[in-house]
């Protein structure tokens, strides 16, 4: 679709982190992979300001829901494969904004 999209993008370093069977066999299973990638992905512009502190629910893309937490120490994620923090905010994007995290989740 045409957006508007927020995306939690893991970075190069959040991928390294993956052990490289686990990775392959993610690579070579696009079922799984897509499940993975629409997790990452929510169909709507969510800047960082617009999460209240707390925790929040929030459907994916993939239909599966994530808590999107704000604290004193920043935004992280959790979803049912794990847990991510966001360190970078607010990338703009022509169709949504994107958040970079430090793990794939």
């Amino acid at each position: 679709g045409a957006g508007p999209f927020t995306v939690f993008a893991p970075t190069n370093d959040a991928f390294a982190k993956i052990p490289a069977d686990t990775l392959n066999g993610l690579l070579a299973d696009k079922e799984a992979l897509t499940a993975v990638l629409l997790r990452h992905v929510v169909p709507a512009k969510i800047t960082s300001r617009m999460i209240p502190h707390g925790t929040s629910r929030v459907n994916t893309a993939g239909g599966e829901q994530i808590k999107v937490t704000r604290s004193r120490k920043g935004i992280s994620i959790k979803s049912s494969a794990g847990m991510a923090n966001v360190i970078i905010a607010d990338v703009k994007a022509s169709n949504g904004v994107i958040h970079a995290v430090d793990t794939v989740f």
